[in-house]
């Protein structure tokens, strides 16, 4: 499959692209589509960096030209890596209609996971994130999606796809490969009761922003159970990120971001992840574009870090811990990495689902939730997929 006929050349000059400075900043090591008769061998690539020029699926006109403003503050950072190969293969063509470029990136996403490759998807809106999403489906993997999101964009029923409604068109597609949906930071007056409850019912993850801030290291575990992360801008405070229309006063902090994003980097899960909804007319001197650049900095600096310690892939190097809970039955399994210290809950469930939801029975969580069960309580963790999976 040629997807390079997806995808236009980027305009060296728009981003400002300095010349080979020999200084290792990551201009001098991507591979970059910069000549449409010229696209990257992405033989031996390990990660993607792909534009999204289209803002037709999002109510905040402008942010199509995010993607080359991004880049323009990206490669004037310095790389401190030996062991990733990254290739930029430039922007999706804008089709004659929204559904055309979902297609398009849908795609090129596909070829990339067959290939094992990771995509860093740089918006637009975040409606990109369905587009996103069907590439999954395309190889017929069923996947967790998390969103770092100050609401949730169900939208309703009868909205056409945006990025206000974007979620809801995921849970409603058919055939669906959605097993898990997990919110990171929404704040409770951007968010109506039907919506909780919808969540809850779904057994999907809401995490309010007050309680996420308070303890960061939990945000580790609910990104490293994630195949796609996917970063709405207004999710960041306003002083941090002016980069779009409607200010927001509270959110993360750019560090507390640009974490998140190590988190996601190091996942072996993870295989791709969308900065969307920059939008350069409201950005104050660059600001929220050269923190997004950084975001994706630390996104390749945790991706560094990955230690192939996923137990579906490694049952060896585990130590495992049985926990026995008063008038429960079933004894509860935790895995704990002898490579990076982190913890896996596994979850059992019948021999026919099992095999279809095999590597979603490992469920990443954290040294709490393993304290929790030796309390005599079950981890709400364990509890949400138990259910998906009876």
């Amino acid at each position: 499959m040629d997807i390079s006929t997806y995808l236009d050349a980027i305009n060296i000059e728009k981003i400002q692209l300095a010349e080979d400075t020999g200084r290792n900043q990551l201009s001098d090591i991507v591979e970059i589509h910069k000549d449409k008769h010229n696209f990257p061998d992405l033989d031996n690539i390990d990660i993607v960096i792909i534009g999204v020029c289209d803002d037709r699926g999002t109510l905040n006109k402008g942010c199509n030209n995010a993607p080359d403003e991004v880049r323009s503050w990206f490669y004037k950072l310095f790389s401190h890596w030996n062991n990733i190969n990254i290739a930029d293969i430039g922007n999706i063509k804008k089709g004659h209609r929204i559904d055309d470029t979902y297609f398009a990136l849908k795609e090129v996403v596909s070829y990339l996971l067959k290939n094992n490759i990771v995509s860093l998807i740089i918006g637009g809106g975040q409606d990109i994130t369905y587009a996103n999403y069907l590439a999954y489906e395309n190889i017929g993997r069923i996947i967790n999606i998390a969103s770092v999101d100050p609401s949730f964009d169900l939208g309703h029923d009868e909205h056409e796809l945006n990025n206000r409604s974007y979620l809801s068109h995921i849970i409603l597609h058919q055939p669906n490969f959605l097993f898990n949906f997990t919110n990171i930071g929404y704040q409770t007056y951007f968010v109506d009761k039907d919506s909780l409850v919808l969540m809850k019912n779904l057994y999907f993850d809401t995490n309010r922003l007050g309680n996420v801030k308070a303890d960061m290291e939990e945000v580790e575990p609910m990104v490293r159970d994630a195949d796609i992360l996917s970063i709405d801008i207004s999710s960041i405070k306003h002083s941090d990120a002016p980069g779009v229309d409607k200010a927001m006063p509270n959110g993360f902090s750019g560090d507390e971001m640009c974490r998140i994003c190590r988190y996601a980097g190091m996942s072996d899960k993870l295989s791709s992840i969308g900065f969307y909804e920059l939008n350069p007319s409201f950005d104050e001197n660059g600001k929220a574009a050269h923190l997004y650049a950084q975001m994706m900095w630390y996104f390749l600096d945790g991706f560094s870090n990955r230690r192939n310690d996923f137990p579906e892939n490694d049952n060896q190097n585990y130590v495992k811990f049985k926990v026995q809970i008063d008038n429960f039955e079933e004894e509860l399994i935790f895995l704990k990495s002898k490579k990076t210290n982190r913890w896996w809950m596994l979850v059992s469930s019948n021999d026919m689902v099992s095999q279809k939801y095999k590597r979603h029975q490992y469920v990443p969580c954290s040294y709490d939730d393993y304290n929790t069960a030796l309390n005599h309580e079950i981890p709400d963790r364990w509890w949400k997929v138990q259910q998906k999976l009876m």
